[in-house]
């Protein structure tokens, strides 16, 4: 469904990949073919496959706003490219509503995000906020229940309620969330880990946290 302003390919990838070549091109306001070395010149990546597509931002899914019921993941300044769109392609497969971002976060439609969400950044409703506490305290006041996924945890997410619905707070790859957003928050939830390890990395326990979410209810 997203709108395709215009359509880069070469002839050698045009010919491999026939069938796709032909949708894109149906879908394209324009199409242009360029040698093999403009493209490798273009592309971001070692081994380009042979086709590029400039997409519109608009008309694209946002999420307008958050209500009660619905399940949410909201990330505090994160900056990790590969980390959002894993974050992305992971909250869109487990049914996650919509997420909300916070200022400092990388930028939705950077080149990795968007290679890295294997295309659900042009399908999940995404909001870009200032401030998350100011965010966290207009959803409570909405009647919207909100969970700090923090190590200083008061409980198991994994026996966790979410049978109303809520929104996820997971922070920053480093420092994780602030002190400020955690106090605003209404639960303090933690992922109980067996192992050595003092910590997962911020995309796979975003996977776990929205799982049990998404599962628990």
């Amino acid at each position: 469904g997203a709108r395709i302003s215009y359509y880069l390919y070469t002839g050698e990838a045009a010919e491999k990949d026939s069938g796709d070549h032909k949708l894109i091109s149906i879908a394209a306001e324009k199409s242009i073919e360029v040698s093999k070395q403009l493209f490798e010149r273009l592309a971001d990546t070692n081994a380009p496959q042979g086709f590029l597509c400039v997409i519109s931002s608009s008309g694209l899914p946002k999420l307008e706003n958050v209500v009660p019921g619905k399940r949410y993941a909201a990330f505090e300044t994160i900056q990790d490219p590969s980390n959002l769109g894993t974050v992305l392609r992971t909250a869109e497969a487990l049914g996650i509503n919509g997420v909300v971002l916070s200022k400092g976060c990388c930028d939705v439609f950077s080149p990795k995000v968007v290679r890295g969400s294997m295309g659900a950044v042009f399908r999940m409703p995404v909001m870009n906020v200032g401030e998350m506490k100011e965010f966290v305290l207009s959803a409570k006041a909405g009647g919207i229940k909100c969970y700090a996924s923090t190590p200083r945890a008061e409980q198991d997410i994994s026996k966790t309620d979410f049978s109303g619905g809520g929104i996820m707070l997971i922070g920053n790859e480093g420092s994780g969330l602030t002190d400020e957003v955690i106090d605003a928050c209404d639960v303090r939830v933690g992922i109980n880990m067996l192992g050595r390890a003092e910590s997962l990395n911020a995309s796979a326990a975003a996977a776990i946290l929205m799982y049990e979410m998404c599962r628990g209810g």
